[in-house]
């Protein structure tokens, strides 16, 4: 087996400090994930989720973030899926955000749960049609015998709908509503930057760690 000792990249000296950093978490996303976006990194904006339900077996996945303002982070999932239930389970999460191009990272920690209703069909209804139909056709995250059970799914779907889609009962949005959000900033020799917002009542204090 190959040997991985040797993998190594060397980061860059730009840190964070005071005269760089939002007191302001959100303020402080919106300006790095702007700059991977502008980066050209690839879905810049997909985060590894990381859930655990009752059996105590973490899972991750990667998801996308759909919106973030001042009330947290939204993605979307089938409400059957595994990460679904053990969100249902337990209501706390983690996620990562991880812009390699840039040597960042943004790690958030919080609680969970559905949006509106209401939310979850306006952002269903700007979806481009094959995504529609992709979200009734996949009963996700339980065993099915073949690909073609998927195929057959989807035409079915889309003979069924032949205008507009209308969005699943079973399907709809997520937020996490943070309680803590990590930027790390790579650095020369591995002594990385660190600045953690913590929520305190209504406000953020910021406490940088050790790397």
């Amino acid at each position: 087996m190959e040997n991985l000792n040797n993998i190594r990249k060397e980061y860059g000296n730009e840190g964070i400090c005071a005269t760089n950093l939002s007191d302001n978490p959100f303020e402080q996303f919106a300006k790095w994930i702007q700059e991977a976006i502008d980066a050209e990194i690839p879905e810049a904006n997909a985060m590894a989720l990381a859930t655990v339900g009752k059996s105590m077996v973490p899972a991750v996945r990667i998801v996308l973030l759909k919106k973030y303002d001042e009330r947290g982070f939204t993605f979307f999932s089938n409400y059957g899926s595994r990460k679904a239930k053990e969100m249902e389970e337990n209501g706390h999460c983690s996620a990562v955000f991880w812009w390699g191009k840039l040597n960042r990272q943004v790690r958030i920690e919080g609680q969970v749960a559905k949006i509106s209703r209401e939310e979850t069909v306006a952002y269903f209804n700007s979806r481009p049609r094959g995504s529609q139909i992709s979200a009734w056709a996949s009963p996700q995250s339980t065993v099915i015998a073949n690909r073609e059970l998927l195929d057959e799914n989807s035409q079915s779907i889309a003979e069924k709908y032949t205008q507009s889609v209308p969005c699943p009962e079973f399907w709809g949005g997520y937020r996490i509503v943070p309680s803590l959000i990590e930027f790390w900033q790579g650095r020369t020799n591995r002594l990385h930057d660190r600045i953690c917002f913590y929520k305190e009542e209504n406000s953020w204090t910021t406490k940088r760690l050790a790397p």
